[in-house]
């Protein structure tokens, strides 16, 4: 698959800028940097090669619609670690996990249905794969912390019973953590010396799950922080960022997105 040298060189620059940023945000210089899934939702294959490709040879990438991440993921190397960030169709969660070998994880799960379909899409996959039996799909449960009537997540209060069922019902599932989407008002409205109250919640949330499941806080992830508040989400002990259009750039509309760009390697 063709690489632009000019797009790889701008896609370089982006990764490396937001590598430093995460760095400079860690309160402690001895902090673990948090995972950064690079989100390349409707931008072609021919990116995340790039980055993919050395220097950088970046791991997650994150999709949001599962018949792009399905073509992509033919596409481009095994070696990519997909993350599954898009709002989750029960009727689509099994054949997410069974058509995916290398799907690392799925963000976004806000029912035990859902769940038990990737539970059951995962397990024909091994069927399939015998060499992905000892290999666990990772999910996040999805909070809605922010109270967002249009957002996906379960509410606080039903979080713990949710992992609970992950841990119990769902052996090929592996639960990872606690994933949320904070307001982006809370983000740009907070006072100096404040973080947005999202991020604050979801650590609650995450420590009383802890406690009811009888595990350490450290065994749950978690997953927050975006493009424009992902410094503030790392404050506050993010343990990934989803990162998009700071990397990638402005997306296309989803009817003029391309799984792959045709480069005329002759005019670069």
């Amino acid at each position: 698959m063709p690489i632009s040298p000019s797009r790889a060189s701008t896609l370089s620059t982006n990764l490396a800028s937001i590598l430093t940023r995460i760095s400079s945000a860690l309160p402690h210089s001895s902090s673990l940097p948090p995972r950064l899934v690079a989100v390349s939702k409707l931008k072609p294959a021919n990116d995340i090669l790039a980055l993919h490709s050395p220097p950088h040879s970046h791991l997650h990438f994150g999709e949001n619609y599962q018949q792009e991440l399905l073509e992509k993921s033919k596409l481009l190397p095994r070696e990519i670690r997909w993350h599954f960030v898009g709002a989750l169709q029960t009727n689509k969660c099994k054949p997410l996990a069974e058509q995916i070998p290398n799907l690392w994880c799925v963000e976004s799960i806000d029912a035990a249905k859902k769940a038990d379909q990737l539970q059951k899409g995962r397990e024909a996959l091994c069927q399939r794969e015998p060499d992905y039996s000892d290999i666990p799909l990772r999910v996040f449960v999805q909070v809605n912390t922010s109270g967002e009537e249009e957002k996906s997540g379960v509410e606080p209060q039903e979080t713990a019973a949710l992992c609970k069922h992950i841990r119990e019902q769902c052996p090929r599932l592996k639960l990872q953590g606690l994933m949320t989407i904070g307001a982006i008002a809370r983000s740009r409205g907070v006072a100096e010396g404040k973080e947005n109250e999202d991020f604050v919640t979801l650590l609650e949330v995450r420590d009383q799950v802890a406690k009811e499941l009888g595990v350490s806080e450290e065994e749950l992830e978690l997953s927050m922080g975006m493009s424009e508040d992902f410094e503030s989400a790392i404050r506050c002990g993010s343990n990934e960022v989803r990162v998009g259009s700071t990397i990638f750039g402005e997306r296309p509309a989803k009817k003029d997105a391309q799984i792959k760009d045709d480069i005329d390697q002759g005019k670069e």
